[in-house]
């Protein structure tokens, strides 16, 4: 995994942070409150995104 792509999108209190790995296409969703640091943001959205990625090979 090369590059992982991150979108943010404000929702009043929360954001959602779109994780996007771009070779295979595939996306992991998290929504996190507005006041994490974008760091933390990223590190949420990328654990779920790893998470995904692994479950894909074992399938």
């Amino acid at each position: 995994m090369a590059d992982v792509l991150f979108e943010y999108v404000k929702m009043g209190a929360s954001v959602k942070v779109t994780a996007i790995e771009p070779e295979t296409k595939t996306e992991a969703v998290v929504i996190v409150p507005v006041g994490l640091s974008e760091t933390e943001m990223q590190a949420r959205a990328l654990q779920k995104l790893l998470y995904i990625l692994k479950k894909k090979d074992n399938a």
